[in-house]
């Protein structure tokens, strides 16, 4: 597991930001080369007939490739993102979140994300992105 040197308690980001009051505040971790996360989806996150909204799902996806970099210590910001929903997501089930640095050139990272239904272990949606590191 990975320790950073960026300050997180004052991170008041919706997805994991722990200073955020009505936010997701998930813990991603680095396991190996994947950063990881686990989130159960609530009555709160609906979007329409008790499955998860897909903007909350785009930003899960967003998230746990952005922490990889952070908890790399590497501030970065989403350039461009492009989302596949493979299948709907209920509320109040267990979904594992997946991050991975795909190759990196210059202060460009290349990422992949998954959402993965913890029980069924079938993919929710995946995300291919482009993020900038931002320098100090």
């Amino acid at each position: 597991m990975s320790e950073t040197t960026i300050d997180f308690e004052n991170n008041n980001c919706f997805v994991c930001g722990p200073s955020n009051p009505i936010g997701l505040r998930i813990k991603f971790r680095i396991d190996g080369d994947v950063c990881r996360g686990e989130f159960k989806p609530g009555e709160h996150h609906v979007g329409y007939n008790n499955i998860t909204h897909g903007g909350i799902i785009f930003s899960l996806l967003d998230d746990v490739m952005a922490n990889w970099l952070f908890l790399k210590n590497e501030i970065a910001q989403t350039a461009k993102c492009e989302l596949r929903y493979r299948r709907p997501l209920p509320i109040n089930e267990t979904i594992l979140l997946e991050g991975r640095l795909i190759k990196r050139k210059g202060q460009v990272a290349v990422m992949h994300g998954l959402i993965i239904h913890k029980k069924a272990r079938h993919i929710v949606a995946e995300s291919n992105a482009k993020f900038m590191i931002v320098k100090p």
